[in-house]
């Protein structure tokens, strides 16, 4: 059975280079949607960057971590410039950068 922490990782995998996804967004996207915080707490103990862009989570209003655990704001900062993201004053503008996720039913 998958665990709380993978079903986020299995999501935050999915987030394509360019695109930002909210905490809440991502938890909802793993099951719960009251789960934002744990997706914080998972991403702080991310167990491979390389597989699981935990930079391009940011909070509900586009601003990114304070605390990125992989080297603080200004890291986090640089990792979506370098994807060609804007950052402006720590906020990614969500109307153009949020991943939106089409549903086919």
């Amino acid at each position: 059975m998958e665990s709380t922490f993978d079903k986020i990782y299995d999501v935050v995998s999915q987030i394509p280079k360019g695109k930002v996804a909210t905490y809440g967004q991502v938890a909802m996207l793993a099951g719960n949607p009251r789960w934002a915080r744990v997706v914080g707490y998972a991403l702080h103990n991310n167990p491979d960057r390389s597989k699981i862009p935990c930079h391009r989570v940011v909070n509900r209003e586009g601003y990114v971590a304070k605390a990125f655990v992989f080297g603080g704001e200004n890291e986090q900062i640089r990792l979506l410039k370098s994807e060609g993201v804007e950052v402006v004053d720590g906020c990614v503008d969500l109307e153009k950068y949020r991943w939106e996720i089409k549903v086919i039913l």
